[in-house]
């Protein structure tokens, strides 16, 4: 997902709490905000490593070591090494 859509989502749910006439419809928009968040810290980070970050630059913005950053982003390993994955298979196929 864009980072133009995900921010998107942010300022939709910071409008529906603004918004919001009871506890519960607050409580929906901060659920929501706090989710389009996540999202976008996500995408970030996955961004982050096809720039060239390493774990430690990614933990050290959350005071994280290496290991925790990876458990943190969790998503963002599996999702690359399913890529890295697809393309190996790819290249082994005949006439690829």
């Amino acid at each position: 997902m864009a980072a133009k859509s995900l921010v998107k989502r942010i300022l939709a749910a910071l409008s529906a709490l603004d918004a919001a006439d009871g506890p519960i419809s607050r409580l929906d928009a901060a659920r929501r905000l706090r989710e389009a968040a996540e999202d976008l810290e996500t995408a970030q980070a996955g961004a982050a490593r096809k720039a060239g970050a390493t774990w430690n630059e990614i933990g050290a913005c959350y005071g994280l070591t290496k290991q925790g950053a990876q458990q943190r982003f969790r998503a963002v390993r599996n999702q690359a090494k399913a890529v890295a994955a697809a393309a190996g298979t790819k290249k082994a196929e005949p006439g690829a």
